[in-house]
Parts: C-alpha cells; structure tokens; sequence
C-alpha cells in the first residue's frame, strides 16, 4: 500500500550542542536530513513527503533539496512550538485517505524493509509503530534514590516510524487539541482512543541523532553499511 509521510525536523536539537540545526550536521559528507529523505524519496511506496521545518531554516532546506535531487517533498511546513504542533501542521498540509507516517528527520537509518514491514501491519489494524525490547536493567527514581527495578519483559523502546490511517490519526490530534493533552509519541494520542497500536519489531541501528556521541555511532553504521 502507498504512503505520505510527515517528517518533523524543525527542533534545535540543543543536546546536540553543535551551533546549528542537527538536521545539517554531515555524516560520510551528507547532512543528516538527506540520508532521512533519501530512504523515502527511493521507495516506490512513498507517494509524498511533509518536511516541517524552522522558519529561519526554510532557505537552506529548500537548497539541500534542489542540491541533492529530492523530488517528493510536496512542501515546507513550518513548524509549532512543541513537535506535536509540527507534526499536526503538516498532517494539515498532507492530501491523503489512506496511510500516513510520521518519522523523525534526525532518525536516518530506517530502511525500506522496516517501513513496508510497518505499512503492511497499519493497514491491516489501523495504527503500528517500530520498538525494540529494552536491554538495560531499568530503575525508577525519586531525587536520585531507587523505588524499584521494574520488570522488563514488557517494556519496549519506541522508535519511529509510526504508520497510522489519516482518518485515525487526525481524530487522535483533534481529541488531544480538545483536551489540552501533550504526548510523547504520535501513538500516544491514539491510545486515548482506546484503539490499538501494533507493534513491528525495529531495528536497534534505527538510533535517533540526539548527541555528539550518537553521531560516532551513526558513522561507524554507515561504515558498517557500505561494506
């Protein structure tokens, strides 16, 4: 099944602490950004991709995508105040009655494998979203002391893509404007509809470009990958 996907890249990344948008931090001479789009602009099942972008950084988007070819991106959304009102600004500007996914711009290692992996599950139930089980012990913490080691079998760490039915997800952004509520995720907004959220088994590289030392990894993937 075709897909649109919304990819929010209007953050500061201040983690990062590197003096511009992460989005533009190069990597085996490529900005991140482009790695991202490449994956999407060479599937055939992508059909159109929302870039929602920092007003002060619409200018150099627009040159990245004319220098290196990216013919999908429909359009630059401007971004909100928190990357909720991003993503919600650009399902606004996406035309579409079928499947919609929304993927970190800083997340640049997904593979087409995983995303037809997450399209097939969300047209079949509605909602699906890339994790990977938990490896590290987990503790919860109050002021620097343990409560607990909590039990992890269950838990999972939430990647994206997420894949949704527009229909589903627009109703999920409505009810969370509504009700004044801020998630974590784009599948946290559907849970509060009591709909369920399949999970697709990710992929542990599918790492989210937060700070300098993921940036090391990041290469040494890429590294990993041209072999």
């Amino acid at each position: 099944m075709n897909y649109k996907v919304v990819i929010p890249a209007a953050g500061l990344g201040k983690r990062m602490n590197a003096g511009m948008n992460k989005q533009f931090i190069t990597l085996n001479g490529k900005p991140v950004i482009i790695h991202t789009l490449t994956v999407f602009e060479n599937d055939p099942k992508c059909i159109g991709i929302s870039l929602v972008v920092n007003r002060d950084d619409r200018k150099e988007f627009e040159a990245l995508l004319s220098s290196y070819h990216i013919s999908k991106v429909d359009q630059l959304v401007l971004g909100g105040k928190e990357r909720q009102d991003s993503v919600w600004n650009g399902l606004q500007k996406t035309s579409s009655t079928g499947l919609v996914l929304v993927h970190d711009g800083a997340r640049p290692f997904i593979t087409q494998e995983k995303i037809h992996e997450l399209i097939d599950a969300a047209e079949k139930n509605g909602a699906a979203i890339l994790a990977v089980p938990v490896k590290d012990t987990i503790k919860k913490v109050t002021n620097g002391l343990v409560d607990e080691t909590v039990e992890r079998s269950s838990l999972w760490a939430v990647q994206t893509p997420q894949a949704f039915h527009m229909q589903l997800l627009e109703e999920a952004f409505r009810k969370a404007d509504i009700d004044h509520f801020i998630g974590t995720d784009e599948a946290s907004l559907v849970e509060r509809l009591d709909r369920p959220v399949v999970i697709v088994a990710g992929d542990y590289e599918n790492i989210k470009l937060t700070t300098q030392e993921d940036l090391l990894y990041g290469e040494s993937i890429l590294m990993k990958r041209q072999k």
